[in-house]
């Protein structure tokens, strides 16, 4: 058996980044974290390890069997590694951060671990970003929510966006008022979810309403006049005005941006309470990131998003190739800084060369400091 290779091989659905991969997701956390700053949000930083009790509570609870768990050897109590930073943030803002002014406005980037991946993303380990709103239950703050996190990723790259909206809660309002709830609600709501005409049809026969969410599914121009046609009260009528509005404000400020609609979505948004977003990209494997409003466990009304790194890069165009001088073994103190000061990536010689232009060439750079000045090779 060779020891070597066995030291290389990791659990599925974990891997090594190697430089030009992590280099690129530097790059989009840096420029993802510099878009959220730069519209107030306040950077914090949360451990990778908490008690199991605060990671599952509030939104945490959904996540509750992909958390790595072990014992803490001095507290004597359960711990687990975190599989989402979301409830770590509503940690932070009912606690710590009770007393700071409202709406308190955080964001965050760190990696998270999951037991097992899915499908769409089969890894186990990703860095996450995000954002989170505290203290405010205007439809603003559902906008600003999502128009943050489109240009956060056009600034880390990424320019082809569609942004899908959802209201998790519409559905089971709208079967309620049509007398299903339990087992049969539940069933209903997953082939809606699923997009499985016969089965709802089997389970809630040809009830126009529940139909009419099957149908409004959609560009959100052709999706929204199906969702009024259908002339909800209540709960349900509340939710579809809200959505309009937030939607309307949205094309407002970027009347470009791809929005559809999907009034049956819930899987992801269990605990979303009001509008609730994914964003995706033409072409690439599952969703950019994901958000929504919801209420923390303190009952403070809340909005926020993810953004997953690990799709990030799938949506990114390959880095350009960066310049690297060989700086020759030898190169005085004072050249070496000014050939750094002019912007290159240097490789500075530890011994002395016998051929230089080789050397330089062996460590993979393009160039090469010499008479003070940087020449191609």
């Amino acid at each position: 058996m060779n020891e070597p290779a066995n030291k290389a091989l990791l659990p599925a659905g974990l891997r090594d980044a190697l430089p030009e991969e992590a280099e690129r997701e530097a790059s989009a956390v840096h420029n993802l974290m510099s878009a959220f700053r730069a519209e107030g949000y306040q950077t914090v930083k949360p451990p990778m390890l908490e008690f199991e009790h605060s990671l599952l509570s509030g939104p945490g609870g959904e996540l509750a069997q992909q958390l790595f768990r072990l014992m803490d050897p001095i507290s004597q109590q359960m711990m687990g590694l975190r599989a989402d930073i979301t409830p770590q943030i509503a940690r932070i803002a009912a606690s710590r951060l009770a007393g700071s002014p409202r709406p308190l406005r955080l964001c965050y980037s760190g990696q998270v671990l999951r037991v097992r991946g899915d499908q769409l993303r089969p890894e186990r380990q990703f860095t996450q970003a995000g954002i989170e709103l505290l203290g405010s239950d205007a439809v603003q703050a559902d906008v600003e929510i999502v128009l943050l996190t489109v240009a956060a990723l056009r600034a880390a790259g990424v320019q082809k966006l569609t942004v899908d909206l959802t209201v998790p809660s519409l559905a089971p309002a709208v079967l309620l008022g049509q007398g299903h709830d339990g087992v049969t609600a539940d069933a209903a709501r997953e082939a809606l979810d699923g997009k499985d005409a016969g089965e709802l049809r089997a389970i809630v026969g040809d009830d126009p309403l529940i139909f009419g969410l099957l149908e409004a599914v959609g560009p959100a121009e052709t999706a929204l006049p199906r969702l009024r046609k259908l002339g909800l009260s209540g709960q349900a009528g509340q939710q579809i005005a809200r959505l309009e509005e937030t939607i309307a404000a949205i094309k407002a400020a970027e009347p470009e941006l791809s929005l559809t609609v999907d009034p049956g979505e819930y899987r992801g948004f269990e605990y979303q309470t009001g509008v609730a977003f994914a964003v995706f990209s033409p072409g690439v494997r599952g969703e950019i990131g994901r958000g929504g409003r919801y209420v923390s466990e303190t009952g403070e009304p809340a909005v926020g998003a993810t953004v997953y790194l690990d799709t990030v890069l799938r949506a990114l165009p390959a880095l350009a190739p960066v310049k690297r001088v060989y700086l020759p073994f030898g190169t005085a103190p004072e050249e070496a800084r000014t050939c750094r000061a002019s912007g290159y990536r240097v490789v500075a010689g530890l011994a002395a060369e016998t051929d230089r232009v080789a050397e330089a060439r062996r460590m993979g750079c393009t160039a090469i400091w010499q008479a003070m000045e940087v020449k191609d090779i």
